[in-house]
């Protein structure tokens, strides 16, 4: 009895908690029933598709850990086949929901794809602690991989939940799922097919799609908001300047991004590269220094133990701080009132170094993936703070 708990309880009640609390926050309560039975067609989802995994293990003789199939045929089979099957599952077990008459507002795309997501989560966790020995690294990965679950169907929860609103298909969902595919496959790589040291690659991922998720749902509640009178003129105006409280909106950092007509200023995506990678040689050279002089040992480092990656962390945090300064700086400098210029220039110093770590070190390059989006993102918001605010 003791052992079944060791590997139902964990996953199962941290799951219903978190459906819980999508539940009560949403303001139009979706049935319970409805969302019961999501969460249920979730955990089937993830039964289907765990059977399907192992017989493809036992047929082409891949797998998800780098110690078994080697880091190619490791990255092979979990971008190729196992995060686009398990983003499919959650799809088709929160489909009945999208198509049933339930699903009248866009945040019920999100609402639908956490159920769907959190049912095979709970599933997924408590597979593994039975399959694992005992220990705190595994209850460590699965209440990792828990959130992260929720964080990519919500990717294209919104995707659906648009599609939804407008009544028309188009690009968005295939784009959402292809990118939440991508960003699971990755977030995969790290928490199981690595060494445990690889966890705190995951940290950045997380961090970046919780946020999108959290404005990806304000997006959504507020175009509900707009569909039935309740948003004010201000909200559906054209926004054009800084928020004077709180986050920018999705909306008003998607205006942002747009060029207004105006052909882009290539001038400034190059010398804002420059900038950026400036200052990541910069922030690189001073984490060191400072490694230095707290005496820290960089040669300790092994993937295999967690307790060694805090150095990797302190070069992480250098690197990372240069990209808010750049953006800013970018931004400031060039006097233009979007942020296209300074997201470009960012995007391109995260694809030439991700160039560079490719040819020399590859094994690098996961990590640097990880941190990719968290890094352009601070890019974004250091643009955002100094653009001229008219």
């Amino acid at each position: 009895m003791l052992a079944h708990v060791r590997w139902i309880g964990p996953s199962l009640l941290t799951a219903l908690l978190l459906l819980a609390v999508v539940y009560f926050s949403d303001r139009r309560r979706e049935p319970l029933r409805v969302v019961l039975f999501t969460f249920a067609l979730g955990i089937a989802a993830k039964l289907a598709t765990g059977w399907i995994e192992h017989k493809a293990t036992v047929w082409t003789g891949l797998d998800l850990r780098v110690h078994d199939a080697g880091h190619a045929g490791a990255l092979v089979f979990v971008f190729g086949f196992v995060a686009p099957v398990r983003e499919a599952a959650k799809v088709a077990a929160m489909w009945p929901a999208f198509r049933s008459r339930h699903f009248d507002e866009p945040v019920d795309g999100v609402v639908y794809a956490s159920c769907a997501a959190l049912g095979f989560a709970a599933a997924e966790n408590a597979l593994t602690l039975r399959a694992s020995p005992v220990g705190w690294i595994w209850i460590a990965r699965t209440m990792v991989e828990l959130p992260a679950h929720v964080f990519f169907a919500c990717t294209w929860g919104y995707a659906l939940g648009r599609v939804k609103a407008v009544k028309r298909p188009g690009p968005i969902f295939p784009a959402a799922w292809l990118v939440a595919t991508a960003a699971h496959a990755l977030y995969i790589h790290l928490v199981f097919g690595r060494g445990p040291g690889a966890l705190v690659g995951t940290l950045p991922l997380l961090l970046a799609m919780g946020a999108i998720t959290f404005f990806a749902i304000r997006d959504l509640k507020a175009r509900g908001d707009e569909a039935v009178g309740r948003q004010s003129s201000v909200l559906l105006s054209r926004p054009s300047i800084v928020l004077s409280s709180g986050p920018p909106s999705l909306r008003s950092v998607r205006e942002a991004l747009r060029q207004e007509g105006q052909p882009i200023t290539l001038r400034w995506v190059a010398f804002g590269a420059l900038v950026t990678l400036g200052g990541m040689t910069l922030g690189l050279a001073g984490a060191i220094a400072f490694g230095h002089w707290a005496q820290v040992d960089f040669s300790i480092v092994d993937e295999h133990d967690v307790s060694t990656t805090a150095p990797v962390a302190l070069l992480g945090a250098g690197l990372l701080a240069a990209f808010p300064l750049s953006g800013y700086l970018v931004a400031r400098a060039s006097g233009l009132a979007t942020l296209l210029e300074p997201a470009l220039a960012s995007a391109l110093a995260i694809l030439l170094t991700l160039v560079v770590l490719g040819l020399a070190a590859p094994v690098a390059l996961v990590f640097a993936l990880a941190f990719s989006p968290i890094a352009w993102g601070l890019a974004c918001a250091g643009a955002w703070v100094g653009r001229p605010a008219a």
